[in-house]
């Protein structure tokens, strides 16, 4: 598939949508292959405005690094990455109980940070 190094992927910044340019850029992925992706996995639900502009938000980007991961690393093919991803909601669901990720406590860190700048000024 692709060399051990491929895999190295820029952090996510601290906003809060992104462009389908810079969402390629992040997860090394070409804006074509993204709107085929919006097609195959439902999950993947950026919002749409002015002009059918697509803009994801950090939990996208972090999917897409996952589909991203399991068919060009793992070599799942489109029908078993999305059964993967299925069963992985659910485990999530099940068991997690609404829990944050890590990416998720960092993301909300970052936001009471400029909130507390913006109070402080």
């Amino acid at each position: 598939m692709l060399d051990p190094g491929a895999e190295e992927l820029p952090p996510i910044p601290g906003k809060r949508y992104f462009t389908i340019g810079e969402v390629g850029q992040l997860c090394a992925v070409k804006p074509h292959v993204l709107r085929y992706w919006e097609q195959e996995f439902p999950q993947l639900q950026p919002v749409k405005r002015r002009g059918n502009r697509r803009y994801y938000q950090r939990h996208e980007v972090e999917l897409i690094r996952t589909i991203r991961k399991l068919l060009y690393i793992e070599g799942y093919t489109i029908g078993g990455a999305c059964n993967q991803l299925n069963a992985t909601s659910t485990d999530r669901d099940g068991s997690a109980g609404g829990l944050l990720t890590d990416s998720d406590v960092e993301q909300l860190v970052d936001e009471l940070e400029q909130i507390a700048k913006l109070l402080k000024a």
